[in-house]
């Protein structure tokens, strides 16, 4: 089984869809022994880093991605779920920089760009031995965000340019995360489901 962590952001229904798709029974919840003892855990976000992790926080999801990272479980982290991985963000940030939940020690920041935010259709260079792009690694994924990572981490990565070069997908032992919307990305961003879900 598949769980959806529910905490207030994210597009819960269109993420079940398209896991549903691969042949996944997936749930939707909130509830913490679901989601820590889920196959695989999806980490969905919209909106602006600092009310996700509230969102997050406030169900407790900030430790429930932590202990599956200790017990190597796997988990997907989606467009603001990427971002909250990592250590903080600067997002209507006036003095202190949002903290996240700290799986990678980088922070998230606003993208050197002429328009904001990247939206629309845009290509992923993968480096390093990825398993998520199997198949798909030519192919274009759909974004909408105005900030990103623009550090290396993991094993394999995703990099994208707009304006600058950014971080567009992890794989880091059980945990991945891409900074696109696979969900929206049509037959490629279901093809990486699948790939995801076949690593559970």
């Amino acid at each position: 089984m598949i769980a959806i962590l529910d905490y207030g952001s994210g597009n819960l229904r269109s993420a079940q869809r398209a896991l549903e798709r691969s042949g996944s029974e997936v749930v939707v919840t909130s509830d913490r022994d679901t989601a820590l003892n889920a196959a695989g855990l999806v980490v969905p976000g919209v909106g602006a880093f600092a009310a996700c992790m509230r969102g997050l926080v406030a169900i407790g999801g900030d430790e429930i991605v932590r202990a599956r990272v200790a017990a190597k479980r796997p988990t997907l982290g989606i467009c603001v779920g990427m971002q909250i991985l990592f250590r903080d963000g600067d997002e209507y940030a006036s003095t202190e920089l949002h903290q996240g939940v700290g799986i990678w020690q980088e922070s998230i920041t606003k993208l050197a760009a002429p328009i904001l935010p990247h939206m629309g259709w845009n290509t992923v260079a993968v480096t390093g031995p990825s398993q998520l792009f199997n198949g798909v690694a030519d192919q274009s994924f759909y974004f909408v965000h105005s900030y990103a990572a623009k550090f290396s981490v993991g094993s394999a990565q995703g990099w994208t340019t707009y304006g600058e070069k950014f971080l567009s997908a992890v794989e880091d032992g059980a945990i991945c995360a891409t900074q696109f919307h696979p969900e929206k990305s049509g037959d490629a961003g279901l093809q990486l489901i699948k790939n995801w879900v076949g690593l559970l």
